[in-house]
């Protein structure tokens, strides 16, 4: 029996490798036909500074302003990192992508089942 061939990819990591958590996506199609993707997480902004009243015993009292004014009504989009692909790997990464969404699906799917036989009478995690 033959055996098929085989080949075994080892990873390197750059010294600074270091995965950062991100909730968006932005970009588009380069003039050169790549596909460009900047990943960013959205948040809150943080104030550049927030001015407080000193109160007659010394401690910190109310805030009396914050700068810049508006940023209550701001959103940050900060950027991390991003990625450029050319149409090839777009397409694996796409395929890629989609088993593991699936993967997760089904996940979830079975978290779902096991919450709804939790709360079932005589179901697990019920107390006696």
């Amino acid at each position: 029996m033959s055996k098929k061939p085989e080949v075994t990819f080892k990873y390197i990591f750059t010294y600074d490798y270091n995965p950062v958590y991100v909730n968006g996506a932005h970009g588009g199609v380069s003039p050169r036909g790549d596909l460009v993707v900047n990943f960013y997480l959205e948040r809150p902004p943080l104030p550049n500074e927030i001015t407080h009243e000193v109160n007659p015993n010394g401690t910190i009292g109310a805030e009396t302003g914050v700068e810049p004014e508006d940023f209550a009504q701001s959103l940050v989009r900060f950027v991390p990192t991003g990625v450029v692909l050319n149409y090839q790997t777009a397409r694996e990464l796409h395929h890629w992508l989609g088993e593991k969404v699936r993967e997760l699906e089904t996940l979830e799917q079975h978290k779902a089942a096991m919450r709804a036989a939790a709360q079932q009478p005589g179901g697990e995690g019920v107390q006696h």
